[in-house]
């Protein structure tokens, strides 16, 4: 890929994350559990880190976190949502260069790490440990998204890596 052409794709994955990310938040799940969210932007990491490089998807999770957290839930959310989104992103690299899973599983592990680092900031912000019993609901959703993001994923990588060899 070219570098202007890699510009212009790097672009339109922050810019498609972004625009996600605030969809997301004009749809709430409201399902009775707080803090469950589908997590979609985070497909647009998943697809820039199989097709455009570890660094180029990192600068997209952590612009978007950055541009959402500041837009659309305020500054206070950003260190939940980069606590997570770093976790997510480091345990997702490692597991994509494990080579023995999917985008499905790639996606199921980093929302699982993404619920964790939400908690472990949420531990040490409330000063107890008791919020950890909270974590196998948010573990049980992310494992339902992030199967759901892992398939739509998937596709994408499939079919970007056809038009980008052709």
């Amino acid at each position: 890929m070219s570098k202007s052409k890699k510009v212009a794709t790097f672009a339109l994955c922050v810019a498609l994350a972004f625009t996600l990310s605030f969809l997301e938040s004009l749809v709430p799940i409201n399902i009775g559990i707080p803090g469950v969210k589908l997590g979609l932007a985070n497909s647009v990491v998943l697809v820039a880190l199989y097709l455009l490089g570890k660094k180029e998807a990192f600068a997209i999770s952590m612009i978007r976190i950055l541009l959402a957290g500041l837009l659309f839930s305020g500054a206070f959310s950003l260190v939940y949502s980069f606590a997570g989104g770093l976790l997510s992103y480091f345990v997702m690299l490692a597991a994509m260069n494990c080579k023995k899973l999917s985008a499905v599983g790639v996606s199921v592990l980093g929302a699982a790490v993404h619920n964790v680092g939400q908690i472990i900031v949420a531990a040490l912000v409330m000063q107890t440990a008791r919020i950890v019993y909270y974590l196998p609901v948010l573990l049980l959703s992310g494992a339902l998204t992030g199967v759901l993001v892992g398939i739509i994923s998937g596709i994408a990588i499939a079919r970007l890596n056809k038009v980008i060899n052709n």
